[in-house]
Parts: C-alpha cells; structure tokens; sequence
C-alpha cells in the first residue's frame, strides 16, 4: 500500500483523494487482466479502450475552448497507473500529449472531431515532434509541409522514436512550413494513419517495451484544415503542450519510484539475515531512508508544479522543469537502491523491481533529457536574477 499522506498535502483538494481511488481501483482490478507483455501492441489498444470506458481519459483532453486541463489529476492518475503498471501509465499518458496540441490551440471544430474519441478510448493519439536529427533542438527539424494549392500541404520527412507510432489513429505532425528561420517556422499538422505516404517505417524494441515506430512521410497530402493554430505557431505549440505534460513525467517516475519503494521494504521486512531480517540492519535502514526522502522530494516538485498551473499560471515551463528533473533522478535512484536490497532476485526476469528498473530508465530522456531541464531551469533562473 502506497503512502497516501500527499493527498493531504494544501497542494491538493478532497476532490483528487476520490480520483487517486477511482484510477486506483481501475488499476488493481482492471489492469492485471488486460496485460500481455508478448504483445504491446494489443495491449495498449486494450487498456485505452479500458481507460476509455471507464471514463478515467476525461482529464487528458480539453474539450471546452477556453477550458483548462487540470494537471494534478493528470498527475495523480499516471502516479497511480505506474505504481501498478507501466503500460497503464502510458497508454493514458500518451492520449493526453497527442490530443494536448488539438486541446490547447484547436479549433471548435477541431475539437470536435478528435477529442471526443480520444477521450472516449476509441481513436488513439500520437505526438511526432522528434527527427533523427532533431531532438530537443527542435530548430533542427527538417520534415517540410509544402503548399499544394490553397487547401493542402505536402508533407515529406521522417520522425523517428515517435511512441504510439504504428498503433495511432492520429498524429500531431510538427513540420518546417518557412514563414521564418529556426523554431519560428514551424507548424502543426493532424494526420490521419491512413493518409497515403504515411508510412510506418521502423518499429523499435526497447529495454521496456511499448509501441514506438519511426514514421516517414512521402508527398502526404494533408487538409491545410488539419493545420492546428496558426502556419509558424509550431514550436509555441509543442512547447506549450510539453510545458503541461513534462510534470506529469515526473510523476510517472514518482509512481515507480512509491512502488520500488514499498516492495524492497516488503521484501527486507522478510528477508532472514544474519540472525534476523534485512530491515535489521543500518545499512539497509539508511538506504530506506534515503528512499524516502528521494519519494518526497520527488513528490513536493511534482505537485508543487501541477498546484502552480492549476492555480492560473499561464507557463509554468521552470517548474515543470525542475519537477521532471528532480522527479525521475529520484526515482532511477530508488529503484537502484529497491534492486540492490533484493539482491540476485532484482535482476531475475518477471521481478516487479527488474521491470521497474527497465521501465524507469526512458523518463530521464524523453520529454527532454535531464540534461535540457538543467539548462531550461538555469536560463529561467538566470533571466530573472535580481529582477
């Protein structure tokens, strides 16, 4: 069982203990039953439809314009889906951040269209920003969305590492459309998988697996409809959208980092060492404890980030930030420690702690790497110093 006193927290409201137990109960009784490891691909398109039906997907879209997401939800709810299952956590993850630009910049029409079956689990997302040679410097993009007469572009390029890649029905597509040099000449584009010259290229396996695909795209004509905001809007798009999701990263790691946590101090509490248990000895008492300050530390940043949006900040781009830093070195740290206490048997195949350690690795990358928070934290700092 879960530590449950951040709920209690001035961050959070009664509201969101009563969420916390809805995703819970989703994920204890539903979850376990619509997971094959063998085959992520169904799984994923499994627990959206789950997700979707038991209207738990509601907080990833926005469907009113002018509306607002409620972001410690979002959180709370991937917190809650990691510490059962990681597929859980992204499959709800991922309808959020591939319907985040349609429900920050869309139009009502727009809107209607895409969000309702999102939110419903009966269409899935996708959100391709990343190139083989354009990651976090999203200046680098190279695919291009060319005119073709008044009412289309085509798109040609590729993105590469793009999750949901092969099993989405839509794709937010960032693309070079020349209104201006660098970032300020990028736009978004919605993309249906059944476009011709869309492609799915490549399929990845990764260390913890889950549908990811490089995806090429050869004269695919789009509506110049399905441009989302304005041509040149791009990267204000994508950065928008990343400034709601990046917290809820590092809440996906709190998730791995509480359920880490809560079985190593199963598991020492039993394990029989050297007269008595593990949990006897100081060295294992001092690794729990710097555990557990890691989960709280973690979970002040995240929460502390997710109270500041929902309190009406416009951006919140230095603590969203600091919480994925902060959140996800914590957690690769505890779960090191959790696999360290369960000796060999951590790194047996079918172990929770072996999964979580595969599973928790990916969150210091995606999203921005830890090494783009430290520079995105130290230039928001820097151009407000003595201010």
């Amino acid at each position: 069982m879960p530590d449950l006193s951040f709920l209690d927290w001035p961050f959070l409201e009664p509201r969101h203990r009563d969420w916390r137990n809805r995703v819970a109960q989703f994920a204890a009784s539903e979850v376990p039953r619509l997971i094959d490891h063998d085959d992520v691909d169904g799984t994923c398109r499994r627990l959206v439809a789950a997700l979707g039906k038991a209207d738990l997907l509601a907080p990833t879209v926005v469907q009113e314009s002018g509306g607002r997401f409620d972001l410690r939800a979002l959180c709370i709810a991937r917190e809650t889906l990691a510490y059962h299952e990681g597929l859980a956590d992204f499959a709800f993850a991922m309808q959020g951040l591939g319907c985040g630009p349609v429900s920050l910049f869309g139009s009502d029409e727009q809107r209607r269209r895409w969000l309702p079956p999102a939110a419903e689990g009966k269409a899935i997302a996708a959100f391709a920003l990343t190139e083989p040679e354009a990651g976090s410097d999203v200046a680098s993009i190279a695919t291009t969305a060319a005119a073709d007469g008044a009412a289309h572009v085509r798109l040609n390029g590729e993105k590469t590492f793009i999750s949901n890649g092969g099993i989405a029905d839509h794709t937010v597509v960032f693309a070079r459309t020349g209104e201006a040099p660098g970032t300020r000449g990028l736009s978004a584009f919605m993309v249906e998988a059944d476009t011709p010259g869309f492609t799915i290229a490549e399929r990845f396996e990764t260390s913890a697996p889950h549908p990811l695909a490089r995806i090429v795209f050869t004269d695919c004509r789009v509506p110049v409809a399905s441009r989302i905001g304005h041509a040149g809007d791009g990267f204000k798009i994508a950065m928008a959208t990343l400034d709601v999701f990046r917290s809820t990263v590092g809440a996906a790691a709190l998730g791995f980092a509480r359920r880490a946590l809560d079985d190593a101090i199963a598991h020492t509490r039993r394990r029989k060492m050297l007269g008595g248990v593990l949990a006897d000895l100081q060295m294992t008492q001092a690794a729990i404890a710097d555990m557990v300050a890691d989960v709280d530390a973690a979970a002040l940043m995240v929460y502390r980030a997710a109270w500041t949006k929902d309190a009406g900040a416009d951006r919140i781009t230095r603590e969203a930030a600091l919480a994925k830093m902060v959140a996800t070195e914590a957690a690769q740290r505890v779960v090191d420690r959790a696999l360290q206490l369960h000796g060999g048997a951590g790194v047996v195949k079918g172990n929770k702690i072996e999964e979580l350690y595969r599973d928790v690795r990916a969150l210091r990358i995606y999203e921005g790497s830890t090494e783009i928070q430290k520079i995105i934290i130290a230039r928001a700092t820097l151009a407000t110093a003595g201010s």
